[in-house]
């Protein structure tokens, strides 16, 4: 890659070393993840640009248009050649999508397994890098809810075992969850809704922290109280950034096993994002930005 891991790297498994900050490829399909993208030359030099900057993780899912992103992951990766090794698209299964555009669970062994091909399909690989099962959602859509995910997570190790799939991760748990999971198979990675005002797995983030798997926090302004916003934002411009920038920046000083991955549709704001790697917060940034999350 062209460019130094933003952020750092963080080691998920053998033969699976991840630059820090990610990118989230939800954004590239069209209005409410649905349909193609308004410019699709736009969206693949996203994707390109990424790879450039030294992004090596990408996250995505085949309900994600229903398939727009990863046939765009396809063809905007496709000319890497060799690098292709070093670049690991990470999906999710556990959802599809219903004609009103909806996110019903979709989580039966045959479901998953309908799932896991259309992802090989869509995205031309003959083995899936990283599978999250999506698990939760609850009122807001990204909080979990309790439930045991034995019998869909059982069924990802099988096809695990099988050859389609090299690693596995759950999305949208609790701390149970995730270990009932880990009583199945491997889990290298975690995929749940943290943020600078939303701080309720921060148990969770030190535990998996111990164990060296990694934790992908995902809607980095998601959740914020018009208060919160505005001390963002006011730390943002004293530091002058972007409030987006701010919160990756946080993000990433929080524990090393920290990897978000933040989306976009746009060159421009990719580059803001990635340059958040390297943005210093003094310490009075840091203590107004704690200072959002007290209580969460």
């Amino acid at each position: 890659m062209a460019g130094d891991a933003p952020g750092g790297t963080f080691t998920m498994a053998d033969g699976l070393t991840l630059a820090r900050l990610g990118f989230g490829a939800m954004q590239l399909a069209g209005p409410g993840v649905w349909g193609p993208p308004k410019d699709r030359d736009e969206a693949i030099a996203v994707v390109r640009t990424a790879v450039e900057l030294g992004v090596n993780h990408i996250d995505t899912a085949d309900f994600y248009g229903p398939h727009v992103t990863n046939e765009l992951l396809r063809e905007a990766l496709a000319p890497y050649g060799e690098l292709r090794d070093e670049l690991y698209v990470v999906t999710k299964v556990g959802a599809v999508r219903d004609e009103q555009g909806g996110w019903p669970h979709a989580r039966s062994p045959r479901q998953l397994r309908e799932q896991v091909e259309s992802n090989l399909r869509t995205l031309g690989v003959d083995v899936l890098d990283v599978v999250n099962l999506r698990v939760g959602g609850g009122a807001d859509g990204h909080s979990p809810v309790p439930g045991s995910l034995a019998e869909p997570f059982g069924a990802l190790a099988e096809l695990r075992q099988r050859g389609l799939i090299r690693h596995l991760g759950v999305s949208v748990v609790n701390a149970e969850q995730v270990r009932e999971a880990q009583s199945i198979a491997p889990v290298v990675t975690v995929q749940n809704w943290y943020n600078v005002a939303h701080r309720g797995d921060e148990p969770l983030i030190a535990s998996l922290a111990e164990q060296d798997i990694s934790y992908v926090p995902f809607w980095p302004l998601g959740g914020f109280t018009p208060i919160q916003s505005a001390t963002l934002e006011t730390v943002a411009k004293d530091v002058g950034a972007s409030p987006q920038a701010v919160a990756l920046a946080w993000l990433l000083r929080q524990s090393p096993n920290v990897l978000p991955i933040p989306g976009t549709s746009s060159v421009a704001h990719l580059r803001e994002n990635v340059a958040a790697a390297a943005l210093d917060l003094p310490a009075d940034a840091l203590a107004a930005l704690d200072g959002i999350g007290s209580g969460s």
